[in-house]
């Protein structure tokens, strides 16, 4: 669930988002189905309150608008991220956490891997891949000027019972090369 300007973002089970403007909540105002084949594991709505970003257990993430024209539904789209090859297996690991940055509207996110990445969601370009912690990011959250990131590192119990790491809050110093969006680079003349 998230908050974004009036609306309110729900993930439900099968795959359904709910979507309700909360000045109206006898009904919802759009009810979709998400693009990601799998749970939804963490919804953020977008700093400038025009969609918001789902993400799912498969290690993937979706961005999505608010506005039904099929011209502004074109640009949604959905990307791999919390993924890694041990051998020639590629190991899946859920997205648990989102944090959108208050300036620029990138955003990072978190998931079991103990990875957070920051991305450019407009130019669709990761910006930056943290070193991992010890265990899952359950949580993450920008300042509200955007020099600090908590993370919270905590096992989310994805591989069931099983001796963990102590559950730790962290306080990155955010650089602005690590949040800033990627500068688009011109196609040369055909």
């Amino acid at each position: 669930m998230s908050l974004s300007g009036n609306r309110l973002i729900i993930g439900t089970s099968a795959r359904h988002v709910v979507i309700y403007d909360v000045r109206r909540l006898s009904q919802p105002e759009q009810r979709r189905e998400s693009s990601l084949l799998n749970q939804t594991r963490i919804i953020r709505g977008f700093p400038d309150e025009s969609g918001y970003a789902l993400g799912s257990i498969e290690g993937r993430v979706a961005i999505e608008y608010f506005n039904p024209d099929p011209a502004v539904q074109k640009n949604k789209y959905a990307f791999k991220c919390h993924r890694k090859m041990e051998g020639k297996t590629s190991v899946l690991y859920p997205v648990n956490a989102m944090a959108f940055h208050p300036k620029y509207g990138t955003f990072a996110t978190g998931g079991c891997d103990g990875v957070v990445n920051v991305w450019d969601g407009a130019n669709k370009k990761r910006i930056c891949q943290y070193p991992p912690y010890q265990t899952s990011i359950a949580a993450l959250a920008f300042n509200a000027s955007g020099d600090k990131l908590a993370v919270a590192a905590s096992y989310t119990w994805e591989e069931g019972e099983k001796d963990h790491p102590a559950d730790a809050i962290y306080i990155r110093t955010v650089h602005p090369n690590d949040v800033l969006p990627k500068q688009r680079v011109p196609k040369p003349a055909a």
